[in-house]
């Protein structure tokens, strides 16, 4: 029997009904399994957590079923109290089934800290460049002290105490250059 015989055949078609009719047999079967294991109509509004304490969160997503992570603390915020919530994913009023994971970012309760580099002998346009470049603010007031060297940077203040390279500042603060004034 040849190919094209065997196409016009009546196994053949019934070999094809059969395949048809038990395909659409399977989808429905999986399909209606889908909807029952999945909770496909279960739908539970996230709450906006922003701005709430670690423990306010967690009472909250526990009265709602739900579950959360920590997955970091951000940068510092001025804006937000300290370890509360800065972002949430998935977001507030974002639907969501039953013990699903909320996933937190905490708002650290400082700045971090940052070393302080070594700016000795640097001029002053390159000193402020690079501490502002790593997070500091630089203070607008100047030190001068008997130095050959004009604007060159002869040492670092913080709330008039003298620092040192690698001492460890918090970002944002604020640091007020000692330059030399150029007189022998």
């Amino acid at each position: 029997m040849g190919i094209f015989q065997f196409l016009k055949s009546k196994s053949f078609f019934k070999q094809l009904a059969i395949a048809i009719v038990s395909f659409v047999l399977l989808f429905f079967i999986l399909k209606f399994w889908l909807n029952v294991t999945t909770n496909h109509d279960q739908k539970i509004q996230v709450p906006d957590l922003h701005k709430m304490t670690i423990s306010e969160a967690e009472r909250k997503l526990n009265e709602l079923n739900l579950d959360y992570k920590v997955i970091d603390s951000a940068s510092y915020n001025p804006e937000y109290p300290k370890r509360s919530v800065i972002e949430q994913s998935p977001s507030g009023g974002d639907f969501v089934k039953e013990n699903r994971k909320i996933y937190l970012t905490l708002n650290p309760s400082k700045y971090r800290d940052i070393t302080i580099p070594d700016l000795n002998g640097r001029t002053k346009r390159q000193a402020i460049s690079e501490l502002r470049a790593i997070g500091f603010v630089v203070g607008t007031e100047y030190t001068y002290v008997k130095d050959i060297g004009k604007d060159v940077v002869r040492g670092l203040r913080h709330n008039g105490k003298i620092i040192n390279p690698n001492d460890k500042l918090p970002k944002n603060s604020l640091i007020e250059l000692v330059l030399g004034d150029g007189n022998r």
